[in-house]
């Protein structure tokens, strides 16, 4: 059963939390006097800022705690995370799904904390956002897509994106399905764990979103190749690439995209990219995760994703 929080709309208050590694404190600063300027209230959590161990902003334990008390809070309408790194998949374990069941609210995050997506979505039905965060992008110029974070927080209206988004085709075609993915390498990893993404099913098909950082063109061959093996691609309808520019220079996109069709050579479904939604430079898209969406790749020159739903309730 999907579950969709309420939505998200100016005037709200946003938790503000580190459930992977350090972030700078003066781009946390910014990003939340951004968050600030566009309406919203922000509570930054006792160990968003915390240095240690490693990498981490905090122990398991110290990020278990503000992930746990956001949710619980009645006063947090939303979380925004405030970067990535590495660190979200050491939580899962000792997550309280009944808490989060009991208390549905905007998540919001992206990169490493596709760990956290997918639990989400496991353990609590959760309609989610990939999406821009507090220290990664409100803190930069133009660092978020207006149109889709409001779409997706605060509309009930169908709304689409298409070659503005930085969409390209590579396969032409028409497909529906349940959005889902996130970063391709946390995926990857995930599987063969209890933490991996349910696998689709013939009445319930998903439309995938794959996006990640610095990963070379046989990389993203391997990782779809174990997507297929496992397979998580059996009811997969259409794909959907990122923008590729973190991942390869310029010269280097047609072997990129030449090893993601090799390794999708017996996919059938549509296929695009390009689109700036995860680690761009440019403003990021958010994309809300659990909601059906209708790809259209028949126009050349302009792939299209339609979302068929709101992605928050009113």
């Amino acid at each position: 059963m999907r579950v969709k929080p309420a939505a998200l709309l100016p005037g709200a208050t946003l938790g503000v939390l580190s459930p992977a590694s350090t972030p700078k404190p003066d781009l946390v600063q910014a990003g939340m006097d951004c968050l600030n300027r566009l309406g919203y209230k922000t509570v930054l959590f006792p160990h968003a800022l915390d240095r240690g161990p490693l990498y981490y902003a905090g122990t398991v334990q110290q990020r278990v705690a503000d992930l746990h008390a956001a949710f619980s809070d009645a006063s947090i309408d939303g979380i925004v995370c405030t970067r990535g790194g590495w660190g979200s998949a050491e939580l899962l374990p000792h997550l309280d799904a009944e808490l989060v069941r009991a208390n549905p609210k905007v998540f919001v995050g992206y990169s490493d904390h596709t760990s956290l997506h997918l639990w989400l979505a496991r353990e609590a039905g959760l309609v989610t956002f990939y999406g821009p965060m507090v220290a990664a992008d409100f803190a930069r110029p133009d660092g978020i897509d207006h149109a889709s974070w409001g779409h997706a927080m605060g509309s009930d209206e169908a709304w689409s994106l298409c070659s503005e988004a930085g969409l390209r085709m590579l396969r032409p075609g028409t497909a529906e399905g349940t959005l889902s993915g996130g970063c391709l390498s946390i995926l990857a990893e995930s599987l063969g764990t209890p933490y991996a993404a349910l696998p689709a099913s013939a009445d319930a098909p998903r439309i995938l979103f794959l996006e990640d950082v610095g990963t070379k063109p046989y990389q993203w061959d391997r990782m779809l190749l174990h997507l297929r093996y496992a397979g998580l691609l059996k009811h997969v309808r259409g794909i959907v690439f990122g923008d590729m520019h973190q991942c390869v220079a310029p010269e280097d996109e047609a072997p990129l995209e030449a090893a993601i069709l090799h390794a999708l050579a017996d996919f059938s479904g549509p296929i695009a990219i390009g689109l700036r939604s995860g680690h761009v430079e440019s403003p990021n898209i958010t994309l809300p995760l659990g909601v059906r969406v209708r790809l259209d790749f028949t126009v050349a020159g302009n792939p299209r994703i339609d979302f068929l739903e709101a992605a928050t309730s009113f």
